[in-house]
Formats: C-alpha cells, structure tokens, sequence
C-alpha cells in the first residue's frame, strides 16, 4: 500500500529547539485486536505547561514524570508532545467506530491506541470543548486534595484555564462563595460568567477557607498566604517548571496554622483513590463538560498547518483561553454540529 494512504501515514507536530516547531510524516500501522485509528478533529494546548516544553524549560528532575501517553523523543528536543486531543474511531471495535472521543495523544492528524486509552465523548458535549477535559481533570483532583466543600470562601489566583475550570467547579458547590483573583481587570466578565466574584491580586478578600493558587507565578504566593484565614488551606495548582518560589513563610504563617498543599493531576487524590482510577476521573471530566459555561474558556482555532509558525508566538502571549488545534474538515464538520446543538459555543476569548 503507498505510503501516501491517508489510514497508513499521519503528520505530527515536534518541538526541535526553543519555540521552534515543524510537523514531520510518520507511519501508522494497522490497527490490531483491541485497538483503534482515530482521525482528529481537535487538539487542545495547554498553555502553561505546553509553553514550558517549547521553551525547553521541563527540569531535568522532571522529565521522567513529564512524558505524557504516547510522547515521543526525549526533553528537551526534539519531542512531540501533547495531551488533549479528540477524533473519530474510523477503525477498530464496533462498539467505538464512528464515535468522538477523547485520548491523551499529542497533535497528531490521526494515531493508533488501544482502545482503553480512548474515552467516548458525551453526546452533550460539543467536540470541540472536550479538548478541556485534561484541564478539567486537573481542577477536578485539586478540589479532592483541598478538599472543596459547600458553604466554603473560595479565592482562586489566577483566570487560567485550570484556574478558571477550579473556579467554576468551587461556584457549582451548595453556598460557596467564590472569588477569581487575576490581575487583568478585563477578567471580571469571565468571572460572573462562571458565576463567581472578581476582585485584583490588592483588593483580594481576606478570612478565606480555601485558596487555590493557578497563576504559573511563585510571587503570587503571598496573596494566597495573606488572603487564607486561620488554618485555612492554601492549594498550590501551579507548576514554575524549573523556576524557584520564594514563600514567605514568616509574620503570621505559623501562628493561624496555615496549610501548604501540592496537586498535581498524575495521582488521583488519597481521599478518592480507592475508588476512583484515572479513567474514573476523566470520564467525569468529560461529563462535567456538559455545562456550557466552560464554553467561555476556549480560544481560537489554529489550523493544523499554520501551528508550527503561529503556536511559538501563542504560547508566549498572556492568553486566557484554551487554544485549540483544528484538523482541517473533520474539525469544520464538529464545529458546525457543535453549533447547531448547542448555540452557545462562542467565546469571549475568539479573535
């Protein structure tokens, strides 16, 4: 069979030196019993972490738990990375063939999995949203780790993508009373769409029981030590890659018995590990998408040719929204689709 077969070859997308990208041909083998070829629609970039990998900026500490499914190459270059993507099963078991789904790949116009690395996409939910779902995982386990609870005084730092899905999440608990902290001014918006309050890093409300720290900067660490209450927990969300965090852990950080506490998405939180595999975990996130203020959290669409000259300059502006990746057609046929079901899938963040 020629290797121009569009079911036998893919393009990918590789970082080769800092912020320097090009998408080089691969082959695809057949898909054996028990896996799948999935055609993509969408991909979805991580912006914090994503730009971390094209800046070669992943520690080497770090690089072993760093791989993603299916990454090739080695950090930092050159290596083909990413996390969020959705297509259609267009061969493989019955049960999926023609179904959307979701699969931890990187960007890549079509791949071969086995078929337990693909989740369905819910029927309510837009394709291209559940390229958030990997986000919405993350908020998700951050929430067990605090925990959440109803009733509670939530400050989020920061109108990222993660931030903004942890605000959400902590708004749609019983009684909450949430605040999103960013130090843009034209967040407020975002803010009461997700249905929280808005307020600057200065004007930051105090006597909080939980602060969740998602801006990617360690100075902001302060206001989340400064804003907790007594022995409130402050979650830090954020990974500074292989910058260093000074915390200012003096004046009153022992005296109210403040909590410091990590979460990081590669361990499912103790409290519902027992009950809960990852698989669990992101088949939750993808239904949790159904609400359609997520919908505000994406941004553009970049078409899969132009990603190696546009993303480098993307990923270094002080964009909110979750870029997306659209793979020619098959993405145009989702969006349109998308359209007509839900009618609410334009974002503030679209150019």
């Amino acid at each position: 069979m020629s290797t121009n077969d569009p079911a036998r070859t893919a393009r990918a997308l590789w970082w080769m030196r800092p912020f320097e990208a090009t998408l080089l041909e691969e082959s695809l083998p057949e898909p054996g019993p028990g896996e799948v070829r999935v055609r993509t629609c969408f991909s979805g970039v991580s912006r914090g972490t994503e730009a971390l990998v094209a800046a070669g900026r992943v520690p080497a500490s770090e690089r072993t738990r760093m791989r993603c499914p299916y990454q090739a190459g080695v950090f930092p270059f050159p290596v083909k990375y990413g996390y969020c993507a959705v297509g259609r099963v267009e061969a493989g078991p019955q049960e999926l063939l023609g179904r959307t789904v979701f699969c931890l790949h990187p960007h890549q116009t079509a791949f071969v999995v086995p078929a337990e690395a693909v989740l369905p996409v819910p029927e309510e939910v837009p394709a291209d949203r559940a390229v958030l779902a990997a986000n919405l995982e993350t908020a998700l386990n951050a929430l067990w780790d605090a925990p959440a609870l109803p009733g509670m005084r939530i400050l989020v730092l920061g109108a990222g993508v993660v931030g903004a899905c942890a605000a959400r999440l902590c708004a749609r608990l019983p009684g909450t009373e949430v605040t999103l902290v960013d130090r843009d001014p034209e967040v407020e918006p975002l803010a009461r769409s997700l249905g929280c309050g808005f307020a600057r890093p200065d004007r930051a409300p105090g006597e909080q029981d939980l602060v969740i720290e998602a801006t990617g900067r360690p100075e902001a660490l302060a206001t989340a030590l400064d804003a907790a209450g007594e022995e409130a927990t402050v979650l830090v969300l954020s990974w500074y890659g292989a910058g260093a965090a000074s915390v200012p852990l003096g004046g009153a950080f022992h005296s109210r018995r403040l909590r410091l506490l990590s979460s990081q998405v590669g361990a499912v939180a103790p409290v519902m590990r027992p009950r809960w595999p990852h698989r669990r975990r992101l088949e939750k996130a993808l239904e949790l998408l159904a609400d359609p203020a997520f919908a505000a959290l994406l941004d553009e669409i970049v078409p899969f040719e132009e990603a190696p000259s546009r993303l480098p300059d993307l990923l270094r502006e002080p964009r909110r929204g979750c870029l997306r990746i659209g793979y020619g057609s098959s993405g145009e046929r989702h969006v349109q689709r998308a359209g007509a079901r839900s009618g609410d899938d334009r974002s503030q963040f679209q150019r």
